[in-house]
């Protein structure tokens, strides 16, 4: 079984902003190469494959098994593994590092499949957040080469409002002292802690903070400590760079399946899907809503082969990431009886 990431180098590569002139995607592997039953989990904002993001549902005896099916995770684009502003030579680095969508990285990470590991089909690709938007562009993309999708979380086009609520985290950052326009020397602290405490708000439901499930049993003292050891830690400890996460953001905010394909036309674009799916919303996420106008309910009533598994659960967002093992469990079930499933 592959533990370590591996680099897939693509030469030069076009995307939406531009070109990058060597585009390198990482990635890791676990289970059979020769298995067929192959499986697609890339990542969300925020984490990296090195950290073990992936490992809550894969590895043996989880969900994604390994000796069941060949499972290949996947590094965004620009979260710091991947090609990012932060790895990317002049004259691409930094600031000046071109705009990268998820048509972008759906490309590269079918380039690595094919090219590289001799993948002929996906059997399904998973995802949270910003992975299950991948979920939803993979059989946009390439309608004959994904069989299933499972995007947690998530939804097929970024709603205004989830857009609305990035750009607080983001101006946080680009306003800050230290952010200089991209152009820092060192780790711009007041700015990636500012945009850590911006975020914070919006990841976990409203009864999650009225009945204190931030002093996680005990580990914190108050809300403060809290966001100050988990959130401006995850950024700051991590060493996560804010190029990095502005240009993440960037992706996100405009992701579209629509304009792939349709022109902008949302639920052709759904109805176009023939992979079956398999959609779950957190009931209390604040971002990727389960009701209409635009996220999991339409979604699904739009799409030919579907089914809405709500979460039931006060975690909101981060139910679907891995954080409460509970949602973690009811998770796992409903995807290993879709994957079971005719």
């Amino acid at each position: 079984m592959q533990t370590s990431n591996q680099y897939y180098h693509h030469g030069r590569f076009k995307v939406a902003g531009g070109v990058l002139p060597d585009a390198v995607t990482a990635y890791r592997t676990y289970g059979d190469p020769n298995n067929d039953k192959v499986i697609v989990f890339p990542t969300c904002f925020g984490v990296k494959l090195a950290l073990g993001s992936q490992d809550y549902l894969v590895g043996e005896g989880k969900v994604l098994d390994p000796n069941k099916y060949f499972v290949v995770t996947f590094a965004l684009f620009c979260n710091g593994e991947s090609s990012s502003p932060s790895n990317t030579p002049a004259p691409y680095g930094g600031p000046y590092f071109p705009f990268i969508s998820y048509e972008d990285n759906i490309r590269a990470q079918h380039a690595v499949l094919t090219k590289h590991l001799g993948v002929r089909k996906i059997f399904c690709v998973v995802g949270f957040s910003m992975g299950g938007q991948q979920a939803y562009h993979w059989p946009v993309i390439f309608p004959d080469f994904v069989e299933r999708f499972v995007p947690i979380c998530s939804s097929a086009r970024t709603s205004p409002h989830n857009q609305c609520f990035l750009e607080g985290p983001k101006a946080a950052m680009l306003a800050s002292k230290d952010f200089d326009g991209g152009h820092y020397k060192s780790t711009p602290q007041h700015g990636i802690r500012a945009f850590a405490r911006v975020y914070s708000a919006w990841a976990y439901g409203q009864t999650w903070f009225r009945e204190n499930k931030y002093l996680m049993d005990g580990e914190y003292p108050d809300l403060n400590s809290f966001i100050r050891e988990r959130w401006e830690g995850r950024f700051v400890a991590n060493n996560w760079d804010a190029n990095d996460m502005i240009a993440l953001l960037n992706t996100w905010q405009k992701g579209d399946i629509s304009i792939i394909r349709d022109g902008g036309d949302y639920e052709k674009a759904l109805k176009s899907i023939k992979a079956k799916g398999l959609v779950m919303p957190s009931k209390t996420d604040l971002y990727f809503t389960v009701s209409p106008p635009e996220d999991s309910e339409t979604e699904v009533s739009h799409l030919r082969d579907a089914k809405l598994q709500v979460i039931p659960t006060i975690w909101g967002h981060f139910a679907g990431g891995g954080s409460n093992p509970p949602d973690v469990a009811f998770i796992s079930e409903k995807i290993t009886e879709f994957l079971q499933a005719p």
